[in-house]
């Protein structure tokens, strides 16, 4: 059986089109394979895990079902959902990880990420980053009436889309230095992650040795899976028509 890695899928009710291939890929694909990790932006942006909305309920609804089947699903908030917690997921059924894990995949010991936390080029986006994941500030915010939230987080993402048109690519990439420092600290020599949307295999050295670095996809124009068995791991998409 194999073991599937998604992210950045940005969901949202705007695109109705990548909805509708992850629901199909919940549906058709994801009920084949073990265990199911999602390496965060599975939302455009989560508010909270009191938002029942419709479309959040049909996607929370997804995973419920797939759980209930007996696959295994892992999240790890992205930098668009790192609200998402711990009720999201009894409700689904999915299991929280920390935003850096070491998993056992396929005998080979591998350090997961969402990614964003390598891309240390980008200083702004590193001190927003530890300020809104500041535990108090983030019970302040849910304290916030829902309504409220999501006119804050409107004006959020109106800023973050004006600061990208200025950024540098290699900023918003990750920093090679980086990636050496969390493969040498968990003593692994693979590791896979998302955020950058430049799905592909990298090679690092590392005092370990030769080590592989997997890029997942965004699903903007095309879903993108990584698909894993005992043989290996390959890059995969799937159409959104």
């Amino acid at each position: 059986m194999t073991t599937l890695f998604i992210a950045d899928l940005h969901l949202s009710p705007l695109r109705p089109d990548i909805t509708a291939c992850f629901l199909r890929f919940m549906q058709e694909e994801a009920p084949m394979a073990k265990k199911l990790y999602v390496l965060g932006d599975l939302f455009e942006f989560w508010i909270g895990d009191d938002d029942n909305s419709p479309f959040n309920v049909t996607i929370k609804d997804a995973f419920k079902a797939l759980t209930a089947s007996g696959v295994a699903c892992y999240f790890i908030q992205g930098n668009r959902d790192f609200l998402l917690g711990q009720r999201f997921c009894k409700e689904t059924g999915m299991q929280l990880l920390p935003e850096t894990a070491v998993i056992d995949l396929y005998g080979t010991p591998t350090v997961i990420l969402h990614g964003d936390t390598l891309c240390t080029k980008d200083e702004k986006y590193q001190e927003f980053r530890r300020t809104v994941h500041q535990k108090w500030l983030q019970r302040l915010f849910h304290c916030i009436p829902l309504f409220i939230r999501k006119k804050i987080v409107s004006n959020v993402q109106n800023k973050i889309k004006q600061q990208k048109h200025f950024k540098q690519m290699e900023i918003m990439d990750v920093t090679p230095e980086e990636v050496v420092n969390v493969l040498e600290s968990h003593h692994v020599t693979h590791m896979i992650h998302g955020h950058t949307h430049r799905p592909n295999t990298h090679k690092h050295q590392t005092n370990q040795g030769s080590a592989t670095r997997i890029v997942l996809g965004d699903w903007y124009t095309q879903g993108s899976i990584l698909v894993c068995n005992e043989n290996g791991c390959e890059l995969q998409q799937r159409s959104l028509g």
